[in-house]
């Protein structure tokens, strides 16, 4: 009895995050009140009879997950405002670009640094970037939309061949489904989906953007500094994980404390109104609320067993089609817990279908704007991105997603 109530507040609270425009609740709100609400249920009458042990098990394994991403998405974000603040990332903007550019070359160039960044970076971070690159340069909300679009495909994209740009990539890499070399034969496929998705989205914008080089600002010794051990957090968060096993967020959060003690020394002779360490507070708290409410769903979602009937997919149909639809209710269940339940259901693959799952449980996601970090992150920071204005791009995303899967299983006859 108890499954099908929290069946149906889970769908209450993903039918108000799509109508949130409409109803003016924030989603932050909304999934943290249905989210809390699931596992208080799961306590009170627990699913399948379970123990209360087992259940605060579980909600202590989804505990650790969200307070994980909490505190890396914080250190993160912080390293963000400071930069945006002080005008850095939009003073180097203006001057890498010319004073005049179009709107179509801008569309292809956008496409391919958030890729090349998430390929070097985690896939949150090169959201952050490549938004605060974009939103600097004041475009009209419809075509921000699209530019945002085109960041969150990227941006996933970018990831997919490389254990460390992408969380399922890492976990089918683990597993032993697939080497490196072979992850390396999706780079190709996934480019190609990005420009074929620039190309769908730049149709009709023509006009020319001029960058007023009179607007730049002098950037200070300590705006460098910071930003060079931002640069340097994210190498370094790359280089522990893969050599040492460090965690990502014990160094992302060492970068945050280096951070603080330099500007500290740098700033203790200047008349600063603001101390360094007051840049956290200008981070978007809904944003890691609705984090937070996802994540408690997602946790519920697969307390009742729901994450674990996608694996009947495979025995109906062949696995590059059930890959292929995998990908896409990624989009709608978040792909680690889907990618979790198929390793533990010992499904047999070719290395060539492995390839082609782990495209599309990182790609996939950018289907719906919530299917992804990157989205979500993406939706908390451009107003006029919502659920419905980001659904009107699913057919440019649906085609762009297919060129690529159609790649990698190219891709993976050379393994």
């Amino acid at each position: 009895m108890v499954t099908p109530i929290i069946l149906t507040l889970i769908a209450i609270a993903f039918v108000l995050i799509v109508i949130e425009d409409i109803i003016h609740v924030n989603k932050a709100k909304t999934t943290l009140f249905f989210g809390t609400l699931c596992w208080i249920i799961a306590f009170i009458s627990p699913i399948h009879g379970q123990s209360p042990e087992t259940v605060q098990h579980e909600l202590d394994h989804n505990i650790l997950e969200i307070a994980t991403l909490w505190l890396f998405l914080m250190a993160a974000m912080t390293f963000v405002a400071y930069l945006n603040s002080k005008g850095f990332i939009q003073n180097i903007v203006h001057r890498v670009m010319p004073s005049q550019i179009s709107e179509r070359k801008l569309m292809f160039l956008v496409g391919i640094a958030a890729f090349v960044f998430s390929s070097i970076s985690d896939n949150i971070t090169a959201t952050l970037i490549s938004l605060a690159v974009v939103m600097s340069l004041k475009l009209d909300p419809k075509k921000l939309i699209k530019y945002a679009t085109l960041i969150i495909f990227s941006v996933n994209s970018g990831g997919v061949s490389l254990i460390t740009g992408d969380v399922t990539t890492l976990m089918i890499f683990l597993a032993d489904k697939v080497t490196i070399p072979n992850l390396l034969l999706l780079v190709g496929p996934a480019l190609v989906s990005v420009m074929a998705l620039a190309a769908m989205l730049s149709i009709g914008m023509n006009e020319q953007l001029n960058f007023e080089k009179q607007t730049q600002r002098r950037i200070e010794k300590t705006d460098i500094t910071i930003a060079v051990i931002f640069t340097s957090t994210i190498f370094a968060t790359l280089f522990l994980s893969v050599q040492y096993q460090v965690p990502p967020l014990l160094t992302f959060l060492f970068g945050l404390s280096l951070m603080f003690l330099v500007a500290q020394f740098l700033m203790r002779k200047k008349d600063v109104n603001k101390k360094i360490i007051d840049y956290i507070r200008e981070i978007e708290y809904d944003t890691l609320l609705f984090f937070v409410g996802v994540l408690l769903l997602v946790g519920a979602l697969k307390e009742v067993g729901v994450l674990a009937m996608f694996t009947d997919l495979y025995v109906y149909i062949p696995p590059e089609y059930a890959n292929y639809l995998m990908g896409l209710l990624s989009a709608a269940v978040d792909n680690v817990p889907l990618t979790a339940a198929l390793l533990k259901a010992e499904i047999m693959m070719t290395p060539q279908q492995w390839l082609m799952f782990t495209y599309a449980t990182g790609v996939g996601g950018s289907m719906l704007v919530i299917g992804s970090a990157a989205g979500i992150i993406a939706m908390s920071k451009v107003k006029a991105l919502t659920f419905m204005s980001y659904l009107r791009m699913f057919l440019y995303l649906l085609v762009a997603y297919t060129i690529g899967y159609a790649g990698a299983y190219v891709a993976g006859q050379y393994i």
